[in-house]
């Protein structure tokens, strides 16, 4: 039974799916993309990167965008991406300002509030408990050993002589 979820919204206190057919996945492009349990997406994941990276440093939507990218986001769209962070704005978890580019035009640089703060601590904490689950499901999963038939020896194995 496939079930779904309503769509995270930035005020959630806890990861929940989204029913979203956004391209900011986490696979490399050229790689399909798993389908995902129960409607489940690593854009569910998009909100608290974002706060996560503005909270390390302020930046703007450039820099934040190459974040992402750096820790598997590897097809966000800066529309999405941009869309996003006016939401979040308007939600009250980022600030914003201009400030004049030293190569180029002034860009919009974002600043985690406090409010965002309060809001990535309690992902951090959902995330958290998530984490433990994850690691008694992968302690707990029988993990394949290949075939003995599937494995070449190596010459000294293979009683042969080294050369």
């Amino acid at each position: 039974m496939n079930r779904r979820r309503s769509k995270q919204t930035p005020n959630d206190t806890a990861p929940e799916a989204s029913s979203s057919d956004d391209e900011s996945g986490a696979t490399p492009a050229g790689k399909a993309r798993p389908s995902a349990p129960f409607g489940w997406s690593p854009r569910d994941l998009l909100v608290p990167y974002i706060l996560l990276s503005v909270s390390l440093q302020r930046a703007h939507g450039y820099l934040i965008e190459e974040y992402l990218k750096s820790v598997g986001f590897f097809t966000i769209e800066m529309s999405t991406l941009y869309r996003t962070l006016r939401q979040l704005e308007k939600d009250g978890l980022l600030s914003s300002e201009w400030e004049p580019g030293s190569t180029g035009p002034a860009r919009r640089v974002y600043t985690l509030t406090e409010a965002g703060q309060s809001w990535l601590d309690s992902w951090t904490s959902a995330l958290e408990l998530y984490r433990g689950m994850i690691d008694q499901f992968f302690n707990l999963y029988p993990r394949q050993q290949p075939p003995r038939a599937a494995q070449q020896p190596n010459d000294e194995e293979a009683g042969r002589p080294e050369s």
